[in-house]
């Protein structure tokens, strides 16, 4: 009986090594086929999956309630199985380089308890090479087995969109890929227990790992050039929305926008592929040209909220200003990379000491990374600029009227950075208003 058939049977188990947006959706998608182990360091977020919680809010309570996933912060437990998936995180250091602390640590965890027989599957971002060069080796040091005889290798890169309740990791195409064709084929095979879609059999692991790679790198550089459009139309008095609708009648045009590029995909993957290019002697132009436009954006929100009420007649050092929305994307709690914070900072450079408010976000996150405090939707009175950060569901449903007492007295200014409102409705109410 090979490794697929008895997992199958439930004779062997699955680990998820890393329970955050990515690893937890897969683990309980598992979990209703075969027998898994769900393993993070975080004793907290433990206790919080064994009551019933979601931290992530990616699956939702009631089926974290229900799911047969063992959930433990007890590395030996990773004993048990011998299909482990690594889905921790890859950031980049402040000098955007690759931080491959967290995927390296992983590797420690699981050589110290990996079994002869076993097959790893690592799912984190990472640039071609990463895999086979850093991480195996880890992997045998810790073990003492040796790859492609004791144990074998595999990758498949993650495509877990955070907050997109349609684009899901059943529906989303599953690039998979390994060091040999029987490992490969095990791999795809227990991947296709879960993506309905399907998966693509990459032709090897540095494959798959510049796929990922590039496929961030793409968004962010269209992204990048949409921001450079709505920089060039700002100065020449033309709403970039507008123009964009117009262009997106021609059926080949890609329907891209304007905004803050932050998370851990998006706004890092690219200096993945940078990095590795530099080791090789070439420095890139494009991608590291959209990054640098991308990584400004915050600034350039903050000196237009500025320039609105140096227009509106406004002081503006010790102004009232609210921001609504603090995490990297709309409808989910998670703040880590986000760009907010770069048009707080800002502001604050020019004497304003914004207020923030978002419901969505996880408050003692944000607290932790950048001791922001949040106030509640209904402290947001008497501003003299509101800026309109994130397209939360509970931003995107806000009235006029509702908005209009947000405001003190006198012109309002108000910035709409992801496009939600009716710009003629707000300019003909009398407001300040701006958009990307």
């Amino acid at each position: 009986m090979n490794l697929y058939e008895q997992l199958v049977a439930k004779k062997a188990k699955l680990s998820l090594i890393g329970l955050g947006y990515v690893g937890t959706p897969i683990a309980v998608a598992f979990a209703r086929k075969i027998n898994v182990v769900g393993f993070d360091l975080n004793e907290k977020k433990i206790e919080l999956y064994k009551s019933g919680i979601d931290p992530t809010r990616e699956v939702g309570d009631e089926a974290i309630a229900k799911t047969t996933v063992e959930f433990t912060a007890d590395p030996r437990r990773l004993r048990d199985a011998k299909f482990h998936i690594v889905a921790v995180p890859t950031p980049v250091n402040e000098d955007h380089t690759p931080d491959l602390s967290p995927v390296k640590s992983a590797s420690e965890i699981l050589g110290k308890n990996l079994t002869k027989g076993s097959v790893v599957v690592f799912e984190s971002t990472v640039y071609p090479g990463v895999t086979e060069d850093v991480c195996v080796p880890i992997l045998e040091r810790e073990s003492g087995l040796k790859c492609g005889v004791d144990f074998k290798i595999g990758y498949s890169p993650e495509r877990i969109n955070p907050g997109d309740k349609v684009h899901r990791l059943e529906t989303i195409i599953k690039i998979v890929s390994a060091m040999d064709e029987e490992t490969l084929d095990c791999v795809a095979k227990v991947y296709e227990l879960v993506v309905d879609a399907g998966v693509h059999r990459a032709e090897s692991i540095k494959v798959a790992e510049a796929a990922k790679v590039i496929e961030n790198s793409q968004r962010d550089v269209n992204i990048a050039f949409m921001n450079e459009l709505s920089i060039i139309f700002n100065k020449m008095g033309i709403d970039t929305r507008a123009v964009l609708e117009a262009a997106g009648t021609k059926w080949n045009f890609l329907k891209f926008y304007p905004g803050l590029v932050g998370g851990h995909c998006i706004g890092v993957d690219p200096y993945y592929l940078t990095h590795k290019a530099e080791t090789l002697g070439y420095h890139s132009q494009i991608i590291l040209a959209g990054r640098r436009i991308n990584d400004d954006m915050g600034k350039y929100v903050a000196e237009n909220c500025v320039k609105k009420l140096i227009s509106a007649d406004k002081p503006v050092k010790g102004a009232k200003v609210a921001i609504l929305g603090f995490t990297f994307k709309e409808n989910c709690p998670d703040t880590r990379n986000t760009k907010v914070i770069d048009v707080v900072r800002e502001l604050q450079e020019y004497g304003v000491e914004p207020i923030v408010a978002d419901p969505t976000a996880d408050a003692e996150e944000a607290r932790r990374l950048y001791g922001i405090e949040f106030v509640e939707l209904s402290a947001v009175r008497g501003m003299d600029a509101v800026i309109l950060a994130v397209a939360h569901s509970d931003f995107s449903g806000l009235s006029r009227s509702e908005i209009d007492r947000f405001f003190a007295p006198g012109k309002k200014v108000l910035l709409d950075i992801k496009g939600l409102l009716n710009r003629k409705e707000y300019e003909q109410a009398g407001y300040a208003y701006w958009r990307l």
